[in-house]
């Protein structure tokens, strides 16, 4: 028997654990290459792992529910053939295709990989490689599951079908690229628990929720506790100084509620003002690559992507960062619905590590829960995050010809945290005037 090992696969740079939230096989199966093997849950994502080879599974080794560390056995499959030693050890990871051949690794942009049974579903469906391109994929690292044709098939046979969108190619870079941190705006929570009293009464110590009179304490969620130990790495890593200037975003406020409607029926998004604050962002990043950067000990690596993350609340109120890649270079539309749909894919669990990794700068709307602005927290590895604040009215001073008026104008707040190691007050101050500028002369 040649035994091929399947380990917990790193989804991340910063995961270092898994949990396994379904098993797709049970000891005996047969299975064949890019069956799904099983379902892991963690920090950032949910993913459904495939197998890279076709076997027996003759061992499954944690059951559901379990979390297990990164790079750990969970099952063995009998590949047949003569055992070879370590030829059939393997990571169902894209961080070890380099050292174990046997596992298929996603391809690069100009030729996405298929499993050999998705190309033969495909053949006898009569489906051409173009076609073929066009199909989203729902498994790992998005490749086209056996689940995917199959579905595509039977909507192209019962001609219920739409004209194909490009699928979302994989990222050339490894799974283990630079991943941002889910963003907090609140200040830091130790991941510690409080040490027992006499008094309190562990009442379901299993789960990590145990109480005393008038008080319940309950274990922090692995998200949250990421989330904590994300945030206290940052404050202990940069210096952060927070600039704040108020913005008059009339023109703005005018032209979005001139154009929402028409842009609904035209993109199929709702128009927000986060597309027009993410195009000042990308511009300014353009003006002042100095911000688009990180720190490696007393080295400055300049970013060549602006890549602009984008705080989003989850419905178990945590917070993760998906990333629009390459903002600068997309208009406001493509703007709207990278954003709309990047909020989509995360509020349904749907994020790819591809979708959450490479920031090299993050925005955070406080003004989605009417707060006035706040004083965010870096997210590492980036030197900078922006915070918007609630837009409201306010009576302003006017200059006009005849002299200084008051009137009502649409105004907001806009803070910018930054590591003071690399980003001085001068260059703080004249980044966040550029955004401030931008918004206010907003082109109707």
């Amino acid at each position: 028997m040649s035994r091929f090992e399947i380990k917990m696969p790193k989804l991340g740079e910063s995961i270092t654990e898994g949990t396994i939230i379904s098993w797709s096989v049970q000891v005996g199966d047969v299975i064949k290459e890019d069956d799904v093997l099983f379902e892991v849950n963690t920090a950032k994502v949910s993913a459904e792992i495939p197998s890279p080879v076709e076997g027996k599974v003759v061992e499954i080794l944690f059951k559901e529910g379990d979390t297990v560390a990164v790079g750990t056995v969970v099952a063995i499959v009998d590949i047949g053939g003569e055992n070879s030693g370590d030829e059939g050890v393997a990571v169902v990871s894209k961080t070890a295709s380099e050292e174990t051949p046997q596992v298929k690794t996603v391809k690069t942009e100009e030729e996405r990989w298929y499993s050999p049974v998705v190309l033969q579903l495909a053949r006898e469906a009569g489906i051409q490689p173009k076609e073929l391109d066009t199909i989203s994929g729902t498994g790992y690292q998005g490749r086209v599951s056996k689940k995917d044709i199959k579905s595509y098939i039977v909507r192209k046979q019962s001609g219920s079908t739409t004209t194909a969108q490009p699928a979302v190619k994989p990222s050339t870079q490894p799974v283990a690229s630079v991943a941002p941190q889910p963003v907090a705006t609140a200040p830091a929570q130790s991941s510690a628990k409080p040490a027992a009293t006499p008094e309190v009464q562990r009442t379901t110590p299993a789960s990590g929720t145990f109480s005393a009179e008038g008080v319940e304490v309950k274990e922090m969620d692995r998200v949250r506790k990421v989330i904590a130990d994300h945030m206290v790495m940052s404050k202990h890593t940069s210096p952060h100084v927070t600039n704040i200037v108020e913005v008059d975003v009339t023109k703005l406020v005018k032209w979005r509620d001139k154009n929402k409607d028409a842009f609904l029926r035209r993109e199929g998004v709702k128009l927000t003002y986060m597309p027009a604050i993410t195009e000042a962002v990308a511009k300014a990043l353009a003006a002042y690559p100095q911000v688009n950067v990180s720190v490696e000990g007393y080295n400055i690596l300049f970013k060549k992507h602006i890549n602009v993350g984008i705080a989003v609340s989850l419905n178990d109120g945590n917070l993760i960062v998906p990333v629009v890649r390459d903002a600068d270079r997309l208009n406001l539309n493509g703007l709207a619905v990278a954003i709309d749909s990047l909020a989509l894919k995360a509020r349904d669990n749907k994020l790819m590590p591809d979708d959450i990794s490479g920031g090299t700068f993050t925005i955070t709307n406080f003004g989605t829960f009417k707060s006035l602005f706040g004083t965010p927290i870096i997210n590492q590895p980036q030197v900078a995050i922006l915070g918007v604040g609630y837009i409201e009215k306010k009576p302003a001073v006017i200059e006009t010809p005849e002299g200084d008026v008051i009137a009502i104008r649409h105004k907001m707040y806009l803070s910018l945290s930054y590591d003071h190691r690399v980003v001085d007050g001068s260059l703080g101050g004249n980044f966040l005037y550029f955004i401030k500028d931008y918004l206010e002369n907003w082109k109707e």
